[in-house]
């Protein structure tokens, strides 16, 4: 070996697959280290950086869209490296990134989603809020999702911030909507938009909501849309009064829907309506959704603390023609890379990948992110998660059987990809994309236009 592992001579090898935010933390976090050399390669299935930030943060949270500076300042380092274009299991296999790395990070985030396991919910008009998400945010694998916004009325399965993210769009005026960087398609389909009554559905009580305060008061604030909550749906349980105390952000939440219901309706065209303690039992129509029938809950406190509800029997119906589910994400299985089916992650000890769950430990792979622990946290939260994985990596480096050098070589995976014919994308072409998307945006008085077809992409810069 033509040094030490982790020498100038021979650094440390490691490919990063995924480039959202757990994915350059990661990569900020093995550059701060001091003891071991490293030599670190970005890649992306799409050619544009940024995952979760640029197709999952709503087009009017732009300030949230900053932190990419930071991930910015990551890729520009010597020691980094930018494959866009490149997919794990489509244009490099499993086998070929182990022999070219000494260890290997899977930051795939969680593209998928869960179900609600019941009758109808394959008709026309039900949907995952993912795909609305990416639709909107115009995600390559999207553009082609076709919804019925001709229909008055909207059902959002959830209360998480995603939930809220979907109704805020759905009900933001055409003009609030035009400042932000949403896809161009989805702006114009917006415009045309007839839906008046947005119903959000929840499972549990209001004390259980899992939006941040600033999510549920940015609805109070929307030029077009009065948000209605029955006052009487806010009078807490005990076990539920309990948790309050422990739980600040409950208690900011409850102490704006309360002002919210207060405020009631004033007349603008469009409705907000908060239904608690309800649980969609089915999806009603022929071929697409025209009703959903939901059972009324009641909450029990479980041993754990955990507060649980259990339906009563007594159930209602929501006239609505499309149906958003909002109810949590789930890993996609990578070729090659273990998978935990039950959980949707990939199993793993604290960020080292293990063979099965609670199985042996996979030397050289490692998992960040929403694929490590499931979709759980803010963009943030990444943060601390990754350099605890990388810590681990740290550690393992005394231990590792290191690839070949010939294999290790930079050149070598570049060299590899060019025999493919892979068209791949470097940080470079994604500066020259972004700073065309930006002059667009500055045409319109937006923030960007984007590009929304990976053919478009490699076509604007090449």
């Amino acid at each position: 070996m033509a040094g030490k592992l982790g020498s100038s001579s021979r650094p440390l090898r490691v490919a990063i697959v995924g480039a959202g935010p757990s994915g350059f933390y990661a990569a900020g976090a093995l550059l701060q280290q001091k003891d071991i050399h490293v030599s670190i390669d970005i890649f992306d299935r799409l050619p544009t950086p940024y995952g979760l930030v640029r197709y999952g943060v709503a087009p009017d949270h732009q300030k949230i869209k900053s932190v990419t500076k930071v991930y910015e300042r990551t890729v520009r380092d010597s020691r980094v490296r930018y494959f866009g274009n490149v997919g794990l299991g489509e244009e490099i296999s499993h086998d070929e990134l182990k022999s070219h790395y000494d260890q290997i990070i899977y930051a795939t985030g969680a593209s998928s989603d869960k179900q609600l396991g019941i009758p109808g919910e394959d008709l026309q008009g039900s949907f995952s809020a993912t795909e609305f998400v990416a639709w909107y945010n115009g995600h390559p694998d999207f553009t082609d999702r076709d919804f019925d916004l001709s229909v008055e009325s909207v059902a959002i399965i959830g209360v998480g911030n995603v939930a809220m993210d979907v109704t805020r769009i759905l009900a933001k005026s055409i003009d609030e909507l035009a400042e932000t960087d949403i896809a161009d398609y989805a702006l114009e389909k917006l415009r045309a938009s007839r839906v008046k009554h947005i119903h959000v559905v929840a499972r549990r009580g209001p004390a259980q909501a899992k939006f941040t305060n600033p999510e549920i008061k940015e609805l109070g604030e929307l030029a077009e849309a009065d948000v209605i909550i029955n006052p009487a749906d806010l009078v807490l349980d005990p076990a539920s009064r309990i948790s309050l105390e422990s739980d600040r952000t409950a208690a900011r939440n409850l102490e704006t829907m309360q002002a919210l219901a207060e405020r009631g309706a004033t007349g603008k065209p469009r409705q907000i309506h908060f239904h608690f303690l309800r649980s969609p039992v089915e999806l009603c129509g022929d071929t697409a959704v025209k009703s959903m029938r939901m059972e009324v809950n009641e909450l029990h406190p479980t041993d754990t603390g955990y507060i649980a509800c259990d339906g009563i029997g007594r159930f209602e119906t929501l006239d609505v023609g499309l149906v958003f589910r909002s109810i949590g994400y789930r890993s996609v299985p990578i070729p090659g890379v273990a998978f935990y089916d039950k959980w949707g992650i990939i199993p793993n000890q604290k960020g080292r990948v293990t063979a099965t769950h609670q199985g042996e430990v996979v030397p050289g792979e490692y998992v960040v992110g929403w694929a490590k622990r499931g979709p759980t946290g803010v963009i943030g939260t990444n943060k601390p998660d990754s350099v605890e994985t990388v810590n681990l990596m740290l550690e393992d480096v005394a231990t590792l059987t290191p690839v070949a050098d010939a294999t290790a070589d930079p050149k070598a995976i570049v060299a590899l990809l060019q025999k493919r014919g892979v068209d791949y994308f470097n940080f470079e072409d994604w500066l020259k994309l972004e700073a065309i998307e930006d002059e667009r945006g500055r045409a319109q008085g937006r923030p960007r236009i984007k590009f929304t077809s990976e053919a478009d992409m490699l076509a604007a810069i090449r």
